[in-house]
């Protein structure tokens, strides 16, 4: 794990990549920042989490480390010890927490509960959308301490590596460590409420596109040609053919804007 930081004095923010070895778009926003030194007005914790998957260019090396935390020192796997050491970093930082997906270009923002910070730097930030996860996914960093979650595009992308500095520089803004202004703007919000299945199958495909409502009856999906069809309205999210093992993605619903305290 590397830990680096900006300014001096006690961190109150940090950023996290690399927590996942085959998304390296945060690892390279955080090198830029730690290359240039920009001066700030609050110090930031910067953290590339799992060098090792990082080097072996593999997703984790025993277990998949956003599903460990806090993790335990003390654990039998390389991620779930290395969870507990980043958790101890980061614990008392808000935390903005660098991702990327295989099934959506546009960057997105996820929060596990509302906070003020989420109201707050969300919409400061260039995303296309935000998304209320709640308890879906136990053992995310989410779930473990303060933090701000972004997919920053399509993975081992040129594009996700861009905009994730871009996202980095709009949360350090917003959060007041880097100067400028960080205008809100309304963000497209959505909440998870169900998991969509996947049967082991030889061909997958996916017919909609994420963020966008697929109506009653509409057939959003197929595994070796075995169609599946919408019950309900819902709004998918993190839908590929090939992001997980066992899921198409997610079923989520419209909430309407995400936007700003005034």
């Amino acid at each position: 794990m590397l830990v680096e930081q900006l300014g001096e004095g006690e961190p109150e923010l940090a950023v996290v990549a690399g927590i996942h070895g085959d998304e390296p778009c945060g690892v390279r926003a955080v090198e830029r920042l730690i290359d240039e030194q920009p001066p700030v007005r609050r110090p930031v914790k910067l953290v590339v989490a799992n060098e090792e998957a990082l080097e072996a260019g593999v997703r984790y090396l025993e277990e998949d480390m956003n599903r460990t935390f806090p993790g335990d020192p003390d654990a039998d796997t390389h991620e779930g010890r290395l969870a507990a050491a980043v958790y101890a970093e980061v614990e008392d930082c808000l935390t903005f927490s660098i991702h990327s997906t295989r099934s959506h270009a546009d960057p997105f923002a996820v929060y596990d509960r509302m906070t003020e910070h989420v109201r707050n730097v969300v919409p400061r930030l260039p995303v296309a959308a935000v998304v209320e996860t709640g308890d879906s996914v136990d053992g995310r960093l989410t779930t473990a301490v303060d933090v701000i979650e972004v997919e920053a595009g399509l993975q081992g992308t040129d594009a996700a590596a861009e905009n994730a500095d871009r996202l980095t520089r709009a949360f350090l803004t917003a959060t007041g460590a880097l100067p400028g202004d960080a205008p809100a703007k309304p963000i497209p919000h959505f909440r998870l409420h169900e998991r969509i299945p996947k049967v082991p199958a030889e061909r997958y495909e996916v017919f909609v596109e994420n963020f966008q409502r697929v109506a009653p009856g509409t057939t959003f999906a197929a595994a070796d040609g075995d169609e599946q069809v919408a019950d309900a309205e819902f709004y998918p999210v993190l839908l590929s053919t090939d992001g997980y093992e066992d899921v198409f993605g997610y079923a989520a619903t419209r909430l309407g804007h995400l936007t700003a305290e005034a």
